[in-house]
């Protein structure tokens, strides 16, 4: 696309969903239980995900004003990569793409939808604390908090209007993503003290003794 930026680089009640993983997919096997094939597709999936450092996922996105075949094709391969890696959902930032898109499927059973130039028109009073992952942040899980519900305007890869109200996992995911599109990171909703653990956590991850214990735990939380 012609506008296409590329950069190399309270006491709230726990959530009824438990911990989640965002943006790893919820209840995908141990890395070491995956077949092969699986594996190699996943690793290749997060090798194109930006990581912490890359001044992209700092950057703002700019609002999405041509639909065309380009931006079907965008939204195509940001599906593809995020079910790649195992994930639930993906900000264009996380691709190094500063269209405010995003992709995200909370579900197997649920449909692939991708919101452009997403808007969160309410938030519930209501606010829940799960665990996220992030897959721009090997081996980091954090509880954060975030509003129960939440209603959002946006439009569809071919120029639809839609509005979507979400809650639990849903609303949880879209909060997420939404927040990489304006360059924030699930580091910036948690305490300093907790901010220097998942730090910590994510250099252990990407050790190669930590690497064969977040094999033999779970997926890693990259996105």
């Amino acid at each position: 696309m012609a506008e296409e930026q590329r950069l190399k680089e309270r006491d709230p009640p726990v959530s009824a969903e438990g911990d989640v993983e965002v943006e790893p997919l919820e209840g995908a096997p141990a890395v070491a239980e995956l077949d092969p094939e699986t594996r190699a597709r996943r690793d290749a999936a997060l090798r194109r995900v930006r990581k912490l450092g890359d001044p992209v996922l700092r950057a703002t996105a700019v609002p999405v004003e041509r639909f065309d075949a380009d931006l079907q094709e965008e939204v195509r391969r940001m599906g593809e990569l995020m079910h790649d890696a195992l994930g639930i959902g993906l900000a264009a930032n996380q691709v190094g793409v500063l269209h405010r898109v995003l992709v995200f499927q909370a579900h197997e059973e649920d449909e692939l939808v991708a919101l452009v130039n997403p808007v969160i028109e309410s938030v519930s009073e209501e606010l829940e604390v799960a665990e996220e992952g992030c897959l721009s942040l090997p081996g980091v899980h954090v509880e954060v908090e975030r509003p129960a519900r939440v209603e959002v305007s946006a439009r569809d890869e071919e120029g639809r209007e839609l509005q979507l109200e979400a809650e639990g996992l849903r609303a949880r995911v879209i909060q997420h993503e939404i927040d990489h599109l304006d360059g924030i990171l699930i580091l910036d909703r948690i305490s300093r003290q907790a901010r220097k653990a998942a730090m910590r956590a994510m250099r252990e991850a990407q050790e190669p003794s930590g690497e064969a214990a977040a094999s033999a735990t779970g997926p890693s939380s990259t996105a």
